[in-house]
């Protein structure tokens, strides 16, 4: 008598797709502020992820995949993370500065052993990729489930025939901050409205959570991984913060790495999980440089030598 799987958990969510533009030649030109500014950049994606409600099911290499119970909280996460990056991308040389592209897509999805699989998954991909760089790009569910809830406008950027994906994808690109577009939520291309069109009501930006805990997030972060680039990475982003002359004291007082045994696993486990699918063997002589001794050091060893 045959044994059946249990059948698939299957849910509707929204999904974030991000990931870094440019990143293969920015690790050529200098793989040590590289993987540096990655690090920084990635403590405030992942915190903003987390004080919006979403989870991270995915991080391989310089992308993120996340999903979040409503479709609202995720555009507004998006929106956060663009207005953040570039914020901490302004004190960096333009050489360094990193931007990613996001995109979104509201659909259903597999859960196996906490990621998302299925077709969701991918659309939410290949709308990243329409993206441009410090931009977000959604689908048409997002564009209609928000339009009218959020004070962003969209720019529709027509269907798209994309990679693995049978039918064509309609998206639009969200314009936020000084962003102009053609036209609020009006395809490429058609003329701009008439200078007398009565202009929109101002409405404040949304909020998607207290800054108190935004800052503490990222503090909790900056902490937990207690390097150097992590506690200027909160001082770039927290000049004047609750934790400021904490986070100066301590930098002051780095003169090392922490030493390995010290070091939180919950840490090194996030650590491994953002490289260990990665192609480029800097990603893993950056997780032995940091853990020499890590539980994960065999395996980065053997991914060394079989990339050259």
């Amino acid at each position: 008598m045959s044994i059946e799987a249990p059948p698939l958990e299957r849910k509707l969510v929204a999904i974030l797709a991000a990931d870094v533009e440019g990143y293969s030649r920015l690790m050529h030109v200098d793989e040590e502020a590289t993987l540096a500014t990655l690090s920084s950049h990635r403590l405030i994606v992942d915190g903003l992820i987390a004080a919006a409600g979403g989870h991270i099911t995915s991080t391989a290499g310089d992308s993120v995949l996340a999903e979040f119970a409503s479709v609202v909280e995720a555009v507004i996460c998006a929106v956060e993370i663009q207005r953040s990056l570039g914020a901490a991308n302004e004190p960096l040389p333009p050489e360094r500065r990193m931007q990613f592209r996001i995109g979104l897509n509201v659909g259903d999805v597999m859960v196996k052993d906490g990621g998302i699989f299925g077709d969701g998954v991918n659309v939410a991909a290949r709308v990243e990729a329409l993206a441009p760089p410090g931009g977000i790009c959604v689908t048409r569910g997002v564009r209609d489930h928000v339009r009218d809830r959020l004070p962003y406008g969209f720019e529709d950027i027509g269907d798209h025939a994309v990679k693995n994906i049978a039918r064509p994808i309609h998206a639009f690109r969200i314009i936020f901050d000084g962003d102009q577009p053609r036209g609020r939520d009006r395809p490429i291309g058609l003329a701009p409205l008439p200078a007398q069109a009565p202009a929109l009501p101002a409405e404040p930006p949304p909020t998607m959570a207290e800054p108190v805990e935004v800052e503490l997030t990222f503090w909790k972060s900056a902490e937990a991984g207690g390097t150097a680039e992590e506690y200027r990475a909160y001082l770039d982003h927290f000049p004047d913060g609750t934790f400021a002359s904490l986070a100066q004291a301590r930098l002051d007082g780095l003169s090392s790495p922490p030493p390995p045994v010290q070091a939180d696993p919950a840490v090194e486990l996030a650590f491994w999980d953002s490289v260990k699918d990665g192609e480029d063997p800097a990603l893993f002589s950056a997780y032995l440089d940091k853990y020499p001794d890590g539980e994960f050091r065999a395996i980065a060893e053997i991914k060394m030598a079989s990339l050259g």
